[in-house]
């Protein structure tokens, strides 16, 4: 077997400017060598960069020529001679997301921790976003991803912070589609308790909803329960109802975001197609599935049209959803916050609960539990500047939401 060839290491480090990668490149390529990797960094205007290349037969000459340029440039350098190249990552490669607000040094230092006892490695650390949340995202390798979830995420409830772990895969980087609930995730609050404050009902129907989101109750008993209490309300009010819908904070931004990137967007929702369709107008959804309330003489009757959307009825539409967009199960992405989602985000390559109930929670697979809703576009690989970035290009100052204690 032949001897791996010498290479060179050079790791420069200091005060970042313009022009130090290109002055550390014109000494390399005096010597004629070849590059075989790069890494650089910048921490708060601090630069870590490091080159390896082939290292040439006079490569001590080189190293002084190196050692020259780093002074000129005020930087402290490092060369080191050795043979090869890195070694490539292992495989069961993942991409570990952790969020937090904040997100402090003793989590870190758990996750890490939890990370090597798996016998697994952080290849490369890079930052998400740092507001309204910290997001940090960890390249690990060598433990597969569906050993790595129970063991971090029982870490992560005890520690209070959100985390994410997906296996690394091509779907991660192509055309996704997102299939949303409606209630408590894209919007706020119940849009069921809000016509039923119309008829003197609301909290008897936001009682019911309480125990059919938390699994106690079944899902379409409970809500043909709760639209007969509906019967004589004016459909106009369902028009009061929509105008004063507030969405989650970050909605607008993950739907702008996503769509700029060709993804496409679903909402299936045990609400109701009156408000849910116009919702998905407004935001550029391109599919919506939810319950029909009838209505006779401008009036509520208290009955629903059809089959009712439950919990395998939001299942089945992801699946149809998928097809229609002709894409796999795996690249799919659900968010949802109460029981009758859990089939839809176990079917999804990425089930995401949302400020969930318990039950929920603890059957998902991520759960995020910030009020912001684009924090999902840092689970995808997507960083806050790159989204402001993006919005500035067009003219749109990024939503900039307030902390929340």
């Amino acid at each position: 077997m032949e001897d791996e060839p010498k290479t060179l290491l050079v790791t420069l480090t200091g005060k970042d400017r313009p022009g130090v990668t290109s002055a550390m490149f014109d000494v390399l390529a005096a010597a004629g060598v070849e590059v075989v990797d790069i890494e650089q960094i910048v921490l708060r205007r601090r630069l870590l960069l490091g080159i390896l290349v082939t290292a040439p037969r006079d490569w001590k000459k080189l190293r002084d020529a190196i050692e020259r340029t780093a002074a000129e440039l005020d930087m402290s350098v490092e060369v080191d001679r050795g043979a090869g190249d890195n070694k490539s990552r292992r495989g069961d490669r993942s991409h570990i997301t952790l969020i937090g607000s904040p997100l402090k040094a003793s989590a870190v230092a758990a996750i890490a921790g939890r990370i090597a006892d798996s016998g697994a490695n952080i290849d490369r650390i890079e930052r998400m976003a740092r507001y309204p949340v910290t997001a940090i995202e960890l390249h690990v390798s060598g433990a597969p991803a569906d050993s790595l979830r129970p063991l971090l995420s029982t870490e992560a409830v005890r520690l209070g912070i959100d985390l994410a772990v997906q296996r690394e895969s091509l779907y991660r980087r192509g055309v996704r589609l997102i299939v949303m609930d409606v209630d408590s995730t894209l919007i706020q609050g119940e849009v069921i308790e809000m016509i039923a404050a119309h008829a003197g009902q609301e909290a008897e129907v936001a009682r019911v909803t309480e125990a059919a989101m938390r699994g106690e109750l079944d899902f379409e008993q409970s809500l043909r329960e709760r639209v007969a209490l509906l019967e004589g309300v004016p459909a106009t009010a369902l028009d009061e109802v929509y105008d004063s819908i507030v969405l989650a904070p970050g909605a607008r931004t993950m739907v702008r975001t996503l769509r700029r990137l060709g993804y496409r967007f679903a909402i299936v929702s045990g609400g109701f197609s009156q408000i849910t369709d116009r919702l998905a107008a407004e935001l550029g959804i391109h599919f919506a599935r939810a319950n029909q309330l009838e209505i006779v003489d401008g009036l509520l009757t208290g009955r629903i049209v059809g089959d009712v959307v439950d919990r395998a009825g939001k299942a089945a539409a992801l699946r149809e959803f998928a097809a229609e967009v002709g894409v796999p199960l795996d690249a799919v992405i659900a968010i949802g916050d109460g029981a009758n989602d859990l089939d839809m985000l176990n079917e999804a390559g990425l089930g995401i609960a949302y400020n969930a109930k318990p039950v929920v929670r603890d059957a998902a697979q991520t759960s995020v539990n910030v009020p912001y809703l684009d924090t999902v576009l840092y689970l995808l690989g997507i960083s806050r500047e790159e989204i402001e970035e993006a919005d500035a290009e067009v003219g749109i100052v990024t939503p900039s939401p307030p902390l929340v204690d």
